[in-house]
């Protein structure tokens, strides 16, 4: 076998024996007498026992989409981050702008107050 198998066998059965560990106290270690809080019904931030035709805020779902939004923006920075040596200058300006654009976003719905939660 070479060294290189036995690298990745070894990173393997490390993780796995770490992972077991880590379980094992989490289970040992954890609370088992709950509150009421605890085990009640939590979905979303709404009450889940109230009428179906009662309306509710949209709030909720412009946060989400908000999330959403900056989520999937921030995940075109990592493939930026990990080839930032070779992007030349004009790429990287690009980048730059996206940033600034991404940044005025955000500060904009924070004064707007899109991301107060009531």
């Amino acid at each position: 076998m070479s060294l290189d198998f036995k690298i990745i066998l070894l990173v393997l059965i490390f993780s796995i024996i770490l992972s077991l560990i880590i379980g094992l106290a989490s289970y040992v270690l954890s609370d088992k007498s709950p509150d009421k809080e605890k085990v009640s019904v939590y979905e979303c931030g709404f009450d889940p026992f109230h009428s179906p035709g009662k309306p509710f805020s949209i709030r909720f779902f412009l946060i989400a989409i908000l999330f959403l939004v900056f989520d999937l923006e921030i995940s075109y920075l990592f493939p930026w981050s990990c080839s930032s040596n070779i992007i030349e200058l004009k790429g990287q300006l690009i980048i730059i702008i996206f940033l600034i654009i991404l940044a005025l976003g955000l500060i904009y719905e924070w004064v707007k107050g899109g991301l107060e939660w009531e």
